[in-house]
């Protein structure tokens, strides 16, 4: 690892603690879905695709965030496992920036999130063939209402088609507003799983 340091410990030596510390701080600052980041992925014409999800679940192994498997993200990264992360914190005017590769997590982890959600969104989950071509929304109002009627009071279970990814990172960038665009930028990359750092300009 990178012995370089920066000031008020902007560099750590481990890039999960400071972007723990970067997650909490959001979690404390932000007024709008803190958790909120963007996934790139690229389609079978590579053509880059971008959208925002919610992160669900961050360890060490990775990033974790839930979709239908049928989603247009889904089938990109089933071609092409090699995705983009970023994260925005407007008050704290800050970003991460994430390279990686994402696979699916397991269906006991999956059920357990799956489990934890509300209701509502569960029956969201059976009802939504996301990505799909939607006639009108009442037939997504009738499939809403098909679900909640099926379910009844009853456990609802993990649709097979919806599942998670965790983004494995293999680089992560840490970048913090500076004045006079004067930014800190911190980079980690891993090579053989061994993290090391550098600053880069502005």
């Amino acid at each position: 690892m990178s012995d370089i340091e920066y000031d008020h410990g902007f560099m750590k030596s481990d890039p999960f603690e400071l972007v723990k510390q970067w997650l909490a701080d959001g979690q404390e600052t932000e007024t709008s879905v803190p958790e909120a980041m963007s996934v790139a992925t690229v389609d079978e014409l590579n053509r880059p695709s971008i959208r925002l999800v919610l992160l669900r679940g961050f360890d060490e192994q990775g990033f974790v965030f839930y979709t239908n498997l049928a989603s247009s993200k889904a089938q990109d990264i089933g071609r092409n496992n090699n995705v983009a992360l970023g994260f925005h914190w407007k008050q704290l005017r800050r970003q991460i920036r994430v390279q990686g590769t994402a696979s699916m997590v397991s269906d006991e982890e999956a059920d357990k999130y799956f489990a934890s959600r509300e209701r509502g969104s569960q029956i969201g989950a059976w009802a939504s063939r996301q990505s799909d071509v939607l006639g009108s929304s009442q037939i997504l109002e009738a499939q809403v209402a098909y679900y909640t009627k099926k379910f009844g009071d009853t456990l609802i279970p993990r649709p097979e088609f919806w599942s998670g990814y965790r983004v494995c990172p293999d680089n992560i960038e840490f970048w913090e507003e500076g004045e006079s665009r004067l930014h800190k930028r911190n980079y980690y990359w891993k090579d053989q799983g061994v993290w090391s750092a550098r600053l880069l300009y502005p």
